[in-house]
């Protein structure tokens, strides 16, 4: 249909233009973008330094911008129809840092000897998609992040990973600088549980030129966190036009509002330097994604009596949905961001860039029913929705009808880089100084604090973190002859972590409800201290033979040294058309402070109840006692292999194998506790007065492999336009904990374990086993159409914990007893069902259309509908066994499992810990662009 709708405008009258791109030495560049200025199309030279554009209308500037070059532009006009462009190098290369895993020459993707990923801006955002980590979702197949069912702090970031090793083992550049983690330690049973990463969606999308994505390891050159991949985040540096940029959009339901206003601009510094700045400010409302209450279950939860059983059944006929407002949270946001160059002399430039955000986030917790928080005296005429409450027995008694508390996250994250650059005799030296940080301060209101009777506050502040970087480079490189480069370098780093104290109100005995307060016995700073060097060499046997290998070293004031190497390869032919590529090489990625210093009481949810547990610091007490030793770092070996093929110029084919191998990989561990009073881990659970215990520990191995691949086929005719298909997909061939995990003795000896089924499942299977991006671009005169289908693979999760036992089955129904007993031979009270179901989401195609409209050479317009065809992630239970079958074939047993995986349905799309792609469905944006 959108071809049919767009086939009278190909036939409009454009001019075709065609060249090659070269540098100074008649070297073809692959890669080069190739753009018609303050218009949306573009296309990129080919292996051959070739490329094909059409023109609309007899005239139009053609602006050419390669990695290391100086952009040039040249006038269009009807007698000019081929064109020869060479690209002059620019002799100190300021920010466009290629992450080509080699820290010695920058080489463009087609003759490196690892896979990256190259997105223009452009491409992210025809996404539609409000942040800089959603866009990433929908262009990079090994990417994955997604709203988390359930919110509260992580309203302020989604956790993301590349290749399901989580987001703390991928590093984050910022024009080839470290960006600082966040504050927040994921604790939820999400992805990404027991860690923390870079702040993704604190960059605004209009201040970035492109993005870089390195597929592989890359210890050896940049040092802790890059296991799984680097990402470099290249900002706009030159500058050509100004920009103001109004955006809105809405759900297909018509909640999760957006809006937003985003001006670029700058001014350019002699014939080399410049100032690019960007102002953001963006405001997204709630969207509600709450299901219907599934009673049995609600009752098996809440109730057991016939008279709470009878006001569940008489609530939930006037609230169904049990008032909840589950979804996504509101989140409001203000962004800055500069990138500066100055030049000194000939050769040398200052340069600069800085970042800052703030952000609110506010977001609901479960609406506490009557007949599950019985607080009505002391809400009386203090919260909204029990003001005329006086007193009585019934939870019901003249319209009281529960409260909900609210979370409020208050964020600022900042980064800021100033180094200078200069080449003297041939060597290129690099010296940077950068800082960064992250607070999180949080505040909980609606709420109350049982234990604290009628003295109870109905608002708290329970505390927040604080992470902070200073880190200082000094990086240094020269071709020594025409075919063997050199380079090295040091880095610096000091870390500080602080955890802030909340009210005494907050934490106090049981503490506010929803979200305990920080207690000042676990508000700490700690610091910490690192030195780094690396040395990196890029051999050219022949012309089409290179060789790569790097060394780095590095001491850690708390842990002490780390030592990596590697060693890459790639072999092309003459002609370009084919290369075979490939990689070893050894990684480390240190324990974070959060990981060894953080320690709270916190509530959880346990089948329908909130429970305290307790999460002790590395250093602590309870965990010696517990057996459990000091942190160190994880080790990582990593291979890839991989071809490129370019039969001609419009078709590109790359696969790449992987496999990442990561011993002592530290885990947050699985709540452990234990009924029996004779076991060494009561006696230290009930000396720290909780009923359980979670702490991190080096306790597994695992080995992840997969495929990436890239298909690229341009310039298809169709009448007078062209089209473009591209294909990028990425397939898990294993994702799994090689051997036992290392239980301390304590843990052991009472029957413990740090891995429950449900961690297993979070950490091996809990995100698509594999993703295809298939994208189809048109550019027709001042049109431009894009449609997105996104493969989302199967995605799979065993979501309740060894440890929880089912209580009062009795109560269920009588068929019901197969939930713990589907053998009559079985203990009813000794079997975990879950061990014998999992949840299992189906695969699914989500499809996104972006259309772009030049309304003049100044004005640009953008529509994209997100989701077109509101495709929901679907789930059901899978067997495992044959109790697992012998438990699904009873419809009522069934019924109750799914109710208890999405807490009696209030999280029915997907489930309380679910994770495969966003819920809101379809999602309606527009855009307006005005150039100046």
């Amino acid at each position: 249909m959108l071809l049919l709708f767009i086939a009278p405008l190909a036939a409009m009258a454009q001019l075709s233009v065609s060249g090659t791109v070269t540098d100074a030495s008649n070297n073809p560049l692959s890669g080069v973008s190739v753009k018609i200025r303050n218009s949306n199309a573009g296309t990129s030279t080919d292996a051959e330094g070739k490329f094909s554009i059409n023109i609309p209308g007899n005239r139009a500037v053609l602006e050419f911008s390669y990695v290391g070059f100086t952009t040039q532009s040249v006038t269009i006009a009807n007698s000019t129809s081929s064109l020869a462009i060479k690209l002059v190098a620019v002799n100190s290369n300021l920010d466009e840092i290629i992450v080509t895993g080699s820290r010695a020459l920058p080489r463009s993707s087609a003759t490196t000897p690892l896979p990256v990923d190259n997105l223009d801006v452009s491409v992210l955002k025809t996404t539609g998609q409000t942040t800089f980590d959603k866009a990433l979702q929908y262009r990079v197949p090994s990417f994955n992040t997604v709203n988390t069912p359930v919110n509260d702090a992580t309203t302020l970031l989604d956790p993301y990973e590349i290749r399901n090793l989580g987001p703390s083992r991928t590093l984050i550049l910022i024009n080839g600088k470290r960006k600082n983690l966040s504050s927040l330690l994921y604790v939820q049973f999400s992805p990404g549980r027991g860690e923390t990463g870079a702040d993704l969606s604190a960059i605004p999308t209009d201040a970035i030129k492109r993005v870089e994505i390195l597929r592989d390891g890359a210890s050896a050159q940049y040092g802790s966190d890059a296991i799984a991949g680097v990402m470099n985040v290249i900002l706009k540096d030159r500058f050509q036009y100004g920009s103001l940029t109004l955006k809105g959009g809405v759900t297909g339901k018509g909640d999760g509002g957006t809006y937003g206003i985003a001006y670029n601009g700058g001014a350019n510094i002699s014939s080399r330097g410049f100032i690019n700045y960007t102002v953001d400010f963006s405001q997204q409302n709630n969207a509600v994604r709450s299901g219907i209450i599934h009673r049995p279950t609600e009752k098996y939860i809440f109730g057991g009596d016939p008279s709470t059983d009878a006001a569940i059944d008489a609530y939930l006929t006037k609230y169904p949905n049990a008032n909840n407002t589950n979804g996504t949270g509101e989140i409001t946001a203000a962004k800055f961001n500069y990138n500066l160059g100055i030049p000194i002399g000939e050769n040398g430039m200052f340069y600069s860039n800085a970042g800052l955000v703030a952000k609110k986030a506010i977001s609901n917790a479960n609406f506490r029913t009557p007949y599950w928080r019985t607080d009505a005296g002391l809400l009386h005429n203090r919260i909204p929705g029990a003001p005329n409450y006086t007193g009585g027995n019934d939870p019901l008694y003249e319209g009281y009808i529960g409260y909900r508390p609210s979370f409020e996250g208050d964020l600022l994250d900042y980064n800021a880089t100033f180094g200078v650059k200069s080449e003297k005799n041939g060597w290129k030296h690099d010296v940077s100084f950068t800082m960064g940080g992250n607070q999180q301060l949080y505040t909980v209101e609606n709420t109350v604090n049982r234990s604290l009777g009628t003295a109870s506050p109905t608002a708290f502040k329970p505390g927040g973190f604080r992470f902070t970087n200073l880190i200082g480079n000094y990086d240094v490189s020269k071709s020594l002859t025409d075919n063997f480069s050199l380079a090295f370098g040091t880095e610096i780093r000091n870390e500080t972590y602080k955890i802030i104290s909340g009210d005494t109100a907050s934490y106090s005995k049981e503490g506010a409800n929803s979200f305990p307060g920080i207690r000042a016995e676990n508000a700490s700073t700690n610091s910490r201290f690192n030195f780094g060097a690396y040395v990196d060499a890029s051999w050219d046997i022949t012309k089409d033979f290179l060789l790569n290998g790097a060394f780095r070293t590095e001491k850690y004031s708390d842990f002490g040294n780390a030592s990596v190497w590697k060693v890459s390869t790639r072999y092309k032919t003459p002609d370009n058309k084919f290369v075979i590529r490939g990689s070893a090489s050894t990684g480390f990625r240190a324990p974070t402070l959060h990981q060894i210093y953080a320690q709270s009481t916190q509530a959880s949810f346990v089948q329908g109840t909130i429970q305290l547990s307790g999460l002790f610091n590395n250093r602590s007490k309870q965990a010696f006692l517990l057996g459990v030793p000091r942190l160190k770092p994880e080790k990582s070996d990593n291979y890839t292999v991989g071809i490129g093929f370019n039969p001609n110029k419009n078709i590109s084919l790359t696969v790449d194998y992987y496999n990442i191998t990561i011993k002592d990989r530290i885990v947050y561990s699985s709540s452990i506790s234990t009924d029996d009073p004779s076991t060494q881990l009561y006696q230290i659970l009930q000396a720290a007065g909780v009923v359980q215990a979670n702490f991190f520990i080096n306790g597994i191995k695992t080995r992840t492999s997969g495929i990436d691949y890239v298909a690229s086929y341009r310039n298809i005719p169709l009448g007078k336009a062209k089209l473009g298909i591209n294909v990028a997909g990425n397939v898990t061939i294993s994702n799994e904990i090689l051997g036992s995990p290392n239980n301390p003795k304590a843990i052991s000896d009472a029957g413990g374990d740090i891995l429950s089924a449900q961690i297993r499942s979070l950490l091996t299977e809990s995100r698509p086993k594999y993703k295809t991006v298939l994208g189809l671009d048109l550019n027709v005169e001042k049109w431009s159409f894009n449609i997105t289908n996104t493969l989302f693979g199967t995605t799979k999760f065993q979501d309740l914990d060894n440890g929880d036992k089912y209580r009062n089955l009795s109560s269920l129904a009588n068929d019901a007893s197969l939930l713990l007993n589907p053998d009559p031979g079985n203990s009813a009270n000794s079997r975990n069902v879950m061990n014998d179901i999992r949840q299992k989401f189906k695969t699914a195609v989500v499809t996104d259309l972006n259309i772009g409209y030049d309304i003049t050479s100044k004005v640009s317009a953008s529509v994209t509908i997100n989701n077109i065809f509101n495709v929901l992630p679907k789930w059901n239970l899978e067997s495992l066994n044959s109790n697992g079958q012998k438990i699904l074939g009873n419809a009522t047993a069934k019924d109750y499992l799914e109710g208890l995986l999405s807490f009696s349905g209030r999280y029915r799309i997907l489930g309380y810990n679910g994770s495969q792609f966003s819920q809101l469905g379809t999602i309606f944006n527009a855009s307006v662009t005005f150039k100046f």
